[in-house]
């Protein structure tokens, strides 16, 4: 993909607007392209700067009756005929300006969609981008998990958990770098039957959290956090044998 055409989806690929073929393209060219890439963050940054609590006006209390007032010195009084049609006339000016103004705000800040749906989405494009490409679903193929555990040392700036649950049905195949949701990742890549599973790993401070099962395009997605870890496990395996991988990793 060329910038020109990088320039023109950026602000839908932001918003989570782009089918997954275009979004995968633009999270490609921004990896490689400095410039998109800093285009990106800055209308990231734009959009957390509208959220911040100084874009706000609370309209005075008394607004409505300075504006009645206003108007009613400005103009002669109405005749009695056509007093209700003049007389609430500033009233309903002020609630539709206030509505309108309100309507446009929220617009303008309200994310499409929660954090959480919107990582999932990032989880899910996360692990069908690592079966695309050959050679890029690990870094490091090993079922030692003595063997994955060290070699991300010195990569990432935490230690992720790194079990061999071959014994439950899920042998460990080896581990790699990621990137998603603007922060490194550590991907543990597992096995059930043929199916792949992403356990994408990073730090939190959000409190421990149950699972929570999700979908997204045809792939099963289910999120946990526990000792100030978060964890997303993503698998075209059905969601019971997902489940039970996420009980094995949690014990």
């Amino acid at each position: 993909m060329k910038c020109e055409e990088s320039k023109e989806l950026l602000n839908s690929y932001s918003d989570s607007e782009l089918d997954l073929v275009n979004h995968l393209q633009i999270e490609q060219h921004i990896k490689e392209c400095p410039h998109c890439c800093r285009a990106h963050e800055n209308i990231l940054a734009m959009r957390s700067a509208m959220t911040d609590d100084s874009f706000y006006f609370k309209a005075p209390g008394d607004l409505g009756t300075r504006l009645r007032s206003s108007l009613k010195e400005a103009e002669p009084e109405p005749p009695l005929s056509s007093f209700w049609n003049w007389r609430w006339m500033p009233v309903f000016v002020s609630v539709l300006l206030l509505v309108g103004v309100s309507i446009v705000a929220l617009t303008l800040v309200r994310p499409t969609g929660t954090g959480e749906d919107m990582l999932a989405t990032a989880m899910v494009s996360a692990h069908i981008r690592s079966m695309m490409t050959d050679g890029h679903l690990m870094d490091v193929p090993s079922t030692d998990q003595h063997t994955v555990k060290p070699w991300f040392d010195g990569k990432l700036d935490f230690a992720p958990p790194v079990n061999d649950l071959a014994a439950q049905g899920f042998p460990l195949t080896g581990g790699r770098l990621d990137y998603i949701d603007g922060h490194p990742v550590a991907a543990l890549i597992y096995q059930r039957r043929k199916h792949v599973i992403n356990l994408f790993v990073y730090p939190t401070q959000d409190p421990d959290s149950q699972n929570r099962v999700l979908d997204r395009q045809g792939y099963n997605v289910i999120h946990w956090s526990k000792t100030g870890m978060s964890f997303w496990a993503v698998s075209d395996v059905n969601v019971g044998d997902l489940q039970e991988f996420s009980t094995a990793v949690q014990k």
